[in-house]
């Protein structure tokens, strides 16, 4: 004859299973800022179970000025760009909760993010310039925060591996050490296209800044070596496109613009050199 489970019994499967729900279900609904830049502030607030934090922006579109008629659909267009880059930053900061260093976050998520905020902005700013007055001083809107990081977030938020399961991910900060002494031949190298043999002649009021930027793009790509070596084994598949690759075509984007943009003030603007942005990585 079967036997009724004991009240205390039935209490306890109960709550078995609604742990077992909470914890599902926070797989699904971990959150992040949709932080735009449509709302008065770009600092929605973004949460999951894990408590990674919040990445935060200034609001880009109340510091415009007036956008004149032609330049209104590209404005729109790098605005949407703005939201998007947060809500990828935010997606990125629940995904990668754990992993990396006690930088892992400045390094692989804010950082990359500024830099593509820069790019959007300047982007922004040349085009109210082509028509009107160029606004000055947006670049000042770039960066962005973490806010709220909770104790459970691991080392991917608050810069601390947790006790116990996440201790590993602490060993991650190793990760330069298992890369051992085989360095670059393990990691390999990082190649761009030259930047100073596709300029036109530059004028002597630009040289100044078009040497500082050329000397800024060697030590972005100095930087982006280094940290493929000292994270050998961090992330997925996709971790140096991700994290190396991309922020620092972004970087470089950026940088070019400014160098095309100094030549353009007294010379021809040069034109195209976006497409020696992108770099690779060779094994």
């Amino acid at each position: 004859m079967s036997r009724a489970l004991p009240k205390y019994n039935k209490r306890r499967v109960t709550f078995i299973g609604g742990a077992a729900a909470v914890a599902l279900s926070g797989t699904v609904i971990a959150g992040f800022a949709l932080a735009g830049e449509g709302s008065k502030s770009d600092g929605t607030s973004a949460r999951t179970l894990a408590s990674p934090g919040t990445i935060t922006c200034p609001d880009v579109r109340s510091k415009l000025p007036a956008v004149p008629a032609s330049a209104k659909a590209e404005i729109d267009r790098n605005l949407t760009l703005l939201n998007t880059q947060i809500q990828e930053a935010n997606k990125r900061l629940v995904d990668t909760v754990g992993q990396g260093g006690p930088n892992f976050v400045q390094n692989a998520i804010l950082g990359p993010l500024k830099d593509k905020r820069v790019a959007a902005i300047n982007r922004m700013a040349t085009a109210i310039g082509r028509t009107a007055a160029k606004p000055q001083g947006l670049d000042s809107l770039a960066a962005c925060t973490l806010n709220g990081a909770g104790t459970n977030a691991g080392g991917g938020a608050a810069g601390k591996p947790q006790a116990g399961g996440n201790a590993g991910n602490a060993g991650n900060a190793g990760n330069a050490g298992n890369a051992g002494n085989a360095g670059n031949a393990a990691a390999g190298t990082i190649t761009c296209p030259d930047v100073r043999s596709k300029l036109p002649a530059v004028p002597a009021s630009a040289k100044a800044e078009v040497d500082r930027n050329l000397t800024l793009l060697d030590t972005q790509l100095r930087e982006a070596n280094t940290r493929l070596v000292n994270t050998v084994g961090q992330g997925g598949p996709n971790f140096v496109q991700n994290a190396i690759l991309g922020p620092l075509k972004d970087k470089r984007v950026a940088t070019v613009n400014r160098i095309a943009t100094a030549i353009g003030r007294t010379a021809a603007k040069p034109q195209g050199l976006d497409s020696l942005a992108a770099c690779t990585l060779t094994k």
